[in-house]
């Protein structure tokens, strides 16, 4: 008989055919049974299983599981840690200590008995590295069952750990396992893991060296005194966050840091205040957005329907998923908003939203197109930062907070593998789903980018569309079954609910000058020209192109140097074809007055299409051109000559730096009156009243809404910025359905003139303001506002009374 040692190392160690690891930590009761159970089988079996040793590794236990009996047993020996530190340790201790030309490790409870070890055999027999008992699998029995939310959590693990470290494996942490012995000994010699993580970290290592890996049904029967507790949960999500950090390179840590650096950089001039600053070039879509944020985390907070409000435009209300509300953001961000306030919740969603887009783009590139990290991340920083996204985020979180969509194309591009197709269409689905919360229009365009990628693509590489064209459209159908009904609700609200509309008309200038291609735009850093900007584009935030000369330049001469390979056609057909629709149904030739058809005209009556600012379909152009140029730097930065280095580089920097983006612009909030912000309103406004600012708030002029959402959502207001229908068509419009005395009060605040008011002008004022159910009218200081005064008390036949810096006139009877 031999004594138990109590050894880190390996003496002495002879090669055997099987090594038997069993992790220990106070198992004095349970052990004994167990290496009984083992060592009498595998003595039954030799002629199966030839030389075996069944090492026991004890992870500083404190109670008597060093004197078992059964140590004692020739075959058997002991290694010992000074002190507790995990499974993992144990683990690791354990198999190096082995011999043997094959590792099985078994836990100490024998929950999947050791006859179980033949299956494991015959498929490491059959060329496998691993062959692992699985719970989870078809053929697989489980005799008595774990606490049923153990298992819920079980399963969200291995779907976790399917989706992050070890892909078709469906069951990692059924603790019987065999191994190639000197596989076993590199893998477990190579993990830094202590805890309950390290079957993943093992399984991990062997999965990115291209071993095959069995998963094998075995019996399995739940045994008392687990060890596994309610904080080993988290502990195995936290060794899961270790293993994807310790994958990726230094550059990939740096990479999210430095693009949080850009957006912050973009936004400074509200980033840091901003309840108090406000950018300029927004127009009144900051006050919108913020009273999107408020009011979602406000329908949440008091149980109300989340796709409407009636705190706007009441007493009709808005259908806040037929306008851009984006709940895929807004309701996660809602305990943020009702801490912090609206402001800083959007501040921080889209600084973060910007910077998380810019990091997807980096990904994708470095996963599908280039390995060097410094061309992925200038190509990222263009996908994300062009001119056009720059733009966009002055005023349009839900078109710069695009960082599902590289994850969809990603997706998308596995599906044409044929490999996993109903996984991964399942997984598209459920991404489609919440991109439709994220943003509608953005999904539609980037489903034309990809189209027309997909089908420049396939001309490019016949072959390779013929083998991908099955799986994919087999998978783009289960993600159809998946993603409709998770949204076929909201969107039948959308298009059918309360105040839902059926297109928003942009009227026939839309598209995007053949100049704007080429211009600088507004917030270049080195040739920002507001007005030839603002001469080629609808507004600040619509400057869908300006993508600069120099850079148009230098892409062409990326095609037509890099034009053997297929993905650089279908790129370029994808950013010239974009180009062109972003044109509109009217492309007209500069300095000239004649006019062509434009390709857009074959869709702009399509559904949904016909909603769609064409010019935005420029937008595509930004992460093509982004991949073409991290496919150029790739190739530059790998030339042996310094002269192809330099002249590369240079070409590369003056194609960037003209449309380097500055900060946007911003300045100081206008503050909010007195009367608001004391809550003097209160003595004014009775339940289901509103306060009524005059003229209304419209997409014009929206202060309105910040008094609002300073208050805490405390007051109705009628009008508003928001999309509705009007007239029987219910075509989309901006703002409220027009009422006579709105209207003129919003043309005596313009044009500081008051028309002759008579009865009839008081009569039907006395209507719209019974429609609007007002408590009180407010007319705040703005321009012409003693104009507005005067043409109120003419309304309503009495004076305003001045208090809290505004305006007040109470309509209550003996006020």
């Amino acid at each position: 008989m031999t004594a138990p040692t109590e050894t880190t190392e390996d003496e002495d160690r002879g090669t055997v055919d099987l090594s038997v690891v069993i992790p220990a930590y106070n198992e004095e009761e349970r052990l004994g049974p167990t290496l009984d159970a083992v060592t009498r089988y595998l003595a039954d079996n030799e002629s199966r299983f030839g030389s075996w040793e069944v090492i026991v590794s004890d992870d500083g236990s404190t109670d008597g599981t060093r004197e078992v009996a059964a140590l004692r047993h020739p075959h058997v020996r002991l290694v010992a840690a000074d002190r507790n530190r995990g499974k993992g340790n144990a683990l690791r201790l354990g198999v190096a200590a082995t011999g043997g030309s094959r590792v099985l490790v078994t836990d100490a409870d024998l929950a999947a008995p050791i006859e179980e070890l033949e299956r494991l055999d015959k498929a490491l027999s059959e060329g496998s590295a691993a062959a692992i008992g699985s719970r989870a699998v078809p053929g697989a029995e489980i005799a008595d069952h774990q606490h049923r939310l153990r298992e819920l959590l079980g399963r969200a693990g291995n779907l976790l750990i399917r989706a992050t470290a070890v892909p078709g494996i469906r069951d990692t942490q059924c603790g019987f396992k065999l191994f190639d012995g000197d596989l076993a000994r590199e893998a477990f010699a190579g993990s830094r893991l202590d805890g309950w993580g390290i079957d993943i970290e093992v399984l991990q290592h062997l999965h990115r060296g291209g071993h095959p890996i069995a998963e094998v049904p075995v019996r399995w029967s739940h045994q008392p005194g687990s060890k596994v507790g309610p904080l080993d949960y988290p502990k195995v999500l936290a060794d899961l966050a270790r293993l994807r950090v310790r994958r990726l390179r230094p550059a990939d840590l740096l990479v999210p840091f430095l693009f949080l650096a850009l957006s912050i950089a973009l936004y400074s001039g509200r980033f840091f205040d901003p309840d108090h600053r406000y950018l300029v070039d927004s127009l009144q879509d900051q006050n919108q957005w913020e009273w999107f944020f408020a009011v979602t985390a406000d329908n949440l907070a008091h149980f109300r329907n989340p796709l409407f409000s009636d705190f706007q435009n009441f007493p009709d209300g808005v259908n806040l998923m037929a306008n851009t509300v984006m709940l895929g953001l807004s309701v996660p961000f809602a305990p943020l908003t009702l801490i912090a306030g609206p402001a800083v919740s959007l501040s921080v969603c889209m600084a973060l939203g910007l910077t998380a887009t810019a990091v997807a783009w980096y990904w994708l590139i470095v996963k599908r197109v280039v390995r060097h990290r410094g061309a992925a991340f200038v190509g990222a920083a263009l996908a994300a930062f062009a001119p056009p996204m720059v733009s966009h985020a002055n005023a349009h979180p839900n078109f710069v907070i695009l960082f599902m969509i590289p994850l969809i194309i990603d997706r998308a591009l596995r599906l044409a593998t044929g490999a996993r197709v109903r996984r991964d269409g399942i997984v598209l689905g459920l991404m489609a789903a919440y991109q439709v919360f994220l943003g509608e229009e953005p999904f539609l365009l980037a489903a034309l980018g990809m189209t027309l990628f997909a089908l420049a693509y396939a001309v490019a590489r016949p072959e390779v569309a013929k083998e991908a064209w099955r799986p994919l459209g087999k998978g783009l159908l289960i993600a159809g079954a998946v993603c409709l009904p998770l949204v076929a609700f909201p969107l039948y609200w959308q298009f059918t609910g309360p105040q839902s509309y059926h297109s928003v008309l942009h009227g026939d200038n839309a598209g995007n000058s053949p100049l704007s291609l080429l211009a600088f735009s507004e917030r270049s850093l080195l040739y920002g020209n507001a007005g030839r900007a603002n001469e080629l584009s609808l507004n600040p935030t619509e400057q869908n192109a300006f993508y600069g000369w120099p850079l148009v330049l230098v892409a062409f001469g990326i095609v037509v140097r890099l034009w053997e390979r297929p993905l650089v056609k279908a790129l370029a057909f994808t950013s010239v074809a974009a180009a062109v629709l972003s044109m509109g149904p009217k492309i007209r030739i500069p300095l000239t007055e004649t006019v062509y058809p434009g390709p857009w005209a074959l869709v702009r009556k399509f559904p949904l299409f016909e909603s769609v600012i064409e010019g935005r379909v420029a937008m595509i152009c930004a992460p093509a051109l982004g991949v073409l140029l991290a496919l150029a730097l790739e190739k530059v930065l790998a030339a042996r000559r310094i002269g192809a280095q330099y002249f590369g580089l240079l070409a590369v920097a003056l194609a960037l730096l003209p449309i380097l983006p500055a900060p946007l612009k911003s300045e100081q909030r206008e503050a909010v009156p007195e009367f608001i912000s004391s809550g003097m309103w209160k003595s004014y406004v009775g339940k289901d009243e509103s306060l009524v600012p005059l003229p209304l708030p419209d997409p014009g002029y929206a202060e309105a809404l910040h008094w609002q959402t300073s208050t805490g959502l405390g007051f109705k207001l009628p009008g508003g910025y928001f999309n509705g229908p009007y007239g029987t068509d219910r075509i989309g419009i901006y703002g409220a359905v027009p009422r006579y005395t709105s209207d003129m009060l919003r043309d005596v605040r313009y044009t500081g003139k008051v028309p002759v008011i008579g009865k009839n002008w008081q009569a039907q004022a006395k209507q719209d303001f019974a429609y609007w159910k007002a408590g009180a009218l407010v007319v705040a200081p703005q321009p012409n506002d003693e104009k507005l005064r005067q043409a109120v008390e003419a309304l309503t036949g009495k004076p305003g009374k001045w208090t809290g810096g505004v305006w007040v006139w109470d309509l209550h009877e003996g006020s």
